[in-house]
């Protein structure tokens, strides 16, 4: 189905069909990936119809992981993905929510901005969605806007979004793609792959004005070509638009799998950009082959607190961590073995400690609140004390120096205000803005957030493994190194290789490769910063020493 194209900007919404959780967002991402790969330009945007006004409020065990932008704006997961797959940062226009739409057109209305009209939801909230894509548009200066709109067909709380899509297909018919990604079971008792959800979600889809160009069929298994006509006969979508999209081993297949079934073609002849140059992806193809091949392993620790609802969550809670370790152990020629350590088991049972001596290294990424701290300072406690490359994430560098500070530098019961405001030794505290914050409970993107530039020391190991003298990175905290106790600290032996600019904020504590083999702790986050053809270069110097305690104990 060929339409003739307008000549404006392109927009692409994927929406999502039968059920949710099944690739919308690596969808989205893959086909950005593919288009790019074809010489087109191109924005990601992801629409959660939360009335939350952005992803911070959310909890990661119900959400998953809270995403942040260089702007600071707390996002979905989803924007990592697309992070990742674009390697590229995406800007704060690319994310909108309902509760910011919403905000948006009621501070709108009180400021007299409607003119003293009724404001309703039809119109004017669902043109203030269209405003928003067209903004993203024009600040990414895009060809293509590729459109994720969250949850599934027949959501009430997304019907908004189609209908702006509707309204845009409307306006320019030839700028405009639908691509429903929907599922196809194939119960066990049958063994045969059933189309009719699929069928059914179509039709919803239809009765909100909207017919899909694409249909991205996900299953266990491909699809064959008679799965194919019956799909297309029965939502009039010709057999070529239809694209497989079986289970694979890693998610950096799926636009390779894509590929195979031509999708970039498909979407740039339906938008009319036929004559694009061919798609080149040689190194990606490269890289998605690392998570298949090689034998060696390396076996890594995550001690956290994300784990009671079970491994199902996990994955959403520390994606970006997950993945930014996936990367740089590729680049070393091993794929990393991913053990998921509760921390609240150590404080049940000191001893249960003892495990992490298995391991090639120990990872305690960020987190909030008192659960499982005490476990987690015992981890510390046994990487250091055992010289098992250690690498702490936020809070994983405030209790990395909280234990310095109580078994190093003789300060008993040294704490984080956080979890002690009695402590006799607030090694780590709240930052001086963020008090009246927390007084007024204005707990939302209120903390220190995006991207702030850090200055290296020379000589450590964190100068060593950027390779350069400032970087910038990622934050996500409201508490800090207490300044008056940075020199008793130093004095002690702990490093603190990556300041602010103005010396105030300890961003990088390690200690000496003298004294341990990788025991470093960022307050930022790195792992938003990792991309697959660009490893970030503390995960890898990490890698790198649990690689290198990998061969020390087979010698």
């Amino acid at each position: 189905m060929k339409r003739r194209a307008q000549g404006g900007h392109k927009y692409i919404f994927v929406v999502g069909g039968v059920m949710s959780g099944v690739g919308k967002g690596i969808a989205t991402a893959s086909i950005g990936k593919l288009l790019t790969a074809r010489g087109l330009s191109v924005n990601l945007v992801k629409i959660d119809p939360y009335l939350n006004v952005d992803a911070g409020t959310m909890n990661p065990i119900e959400h998953g992981e809270v995403f942040v932008l260089d702007s600071g704006l707390e996002t979905d997961q989803d924007m990592g993905n697309y992070e990742r797959f674009l390697g590229r940062d995406e800007g704060p226009d690319d994310y909108m929510t309902s509760g910011m739409v919403y905000a948006s057109v009621i501070a709108r209305e009180r400021n007299l901005g409607y003119g003293g009209k009724c404001v309703e939801t039809i119109p004017h909230v669902r043109d203030e969605v269209i405003d928003r894509l067209k903004r993203a548009a024009s600040v990414s200066g895009s060809d293509v806007s590729v459109i994720e709109i969250g949850g599934t067909v027949g959501d009430f709380q997304n019907a908004l979004y189609v209908d702006a899509a509707r309204v845009m297909h409307l306006l320019a018919p030839g700028d405009t793609l639908f691509v429903m990604v929907s599922y196809l079971p194939v119960p066990g008792t049958l063994g045969e792959m059933k189309t009719k959800p699929t069928q059914n979600a179509v039709r919803m889809l239809n009765s909100y004005g909207v017919q899909p160009d694409v249909i991205i069929a996900r299953s266990k298994r491909p699809l064959d070509r008679k799965r194919k006509e019956k799909l297309a006969i029965s939502c009039n979508v010709h057999p070529d638009m239809i694209i497989s999209a079986p289970d694979v081993e890693s998610i950096y297949d799926v636009p390779l799998n894509f590929e195979r079934d031509k999708l970039s073609d498909i979407l740039l002849e339906a938008l009319g950009e036929e004559g694009k140059q061919p798609a080149d992806l040689s190194v990606w193809k490269e890289f998605a082959e690392h998570a298949h091949d090689g034998d060696g392993r390396v076996k890594v620790g995550i001690v956290g607190k994300y784990f009671d609802t079970g491994d199902f969550v996990l994955s959403d809670a520390y994606i970006s961590v997950i993945e930014a370790l996936k990367f740089s152990a590729y680049a070393h020629g091993v794929h990393p073995e991913l053990h998921w350590l509760n921390a609240k088991d150590y404080e049940a049972d000191p001893s249960a400690v003892s495990e992490l001596k298995e391991y090639d290294g120990i990872l305690v990424p960020g987190g909030f609140g008192e659960t499982g701290i005490d476990g987690k300072i015992a981890a510390v406690t046994f990487a250091r004390e055992e010289k098992i490359p250690y690498f702490g994430l936020c809070y994983g560098m405030q209790l990395m120096t909280v234990e310095y500070a109580r078994n190093v530098a003789g300060l008993t019961d040294a704490h984080t205000t956080e979890i002690n405001p009695n402590t006799p030794h607030p090694v780590i505290m709240i930052l001086p803005e963020q008090v009246e914050k927390l007084a007024r409970k204005d707990f939302g993107g209120s903390m220190r957030l995006g991207a702030y530039p850090c200055e290296l020391k020379k000589g450590t190991i964190a100068r060593e493994a950027y390779g350069k003298d400032e970087v910038s990175e990622r934050h996500r905290h409201r508490y800090e190194v207490n300044p008056e106790y940075i020199e008793r600290l130093t004095k002690a032996g702990l490093v603190f290789s990556g300041v602010s600019p103005d010396r105030r904020l300890m961003e990088i504590a390690e200690l000496p490769k003298k004294e341990h083999p990788f025991m470093l702790g960022t307050q930022f986050h790195p792992e938003f910063r990792a991309r697959p053809l660009s490893p970030h270069p503390l995960f890898s110097a990490f890698i790198k020493a649990a690689v290198e305690r990998k061969g020390k104990k087979k010698a």
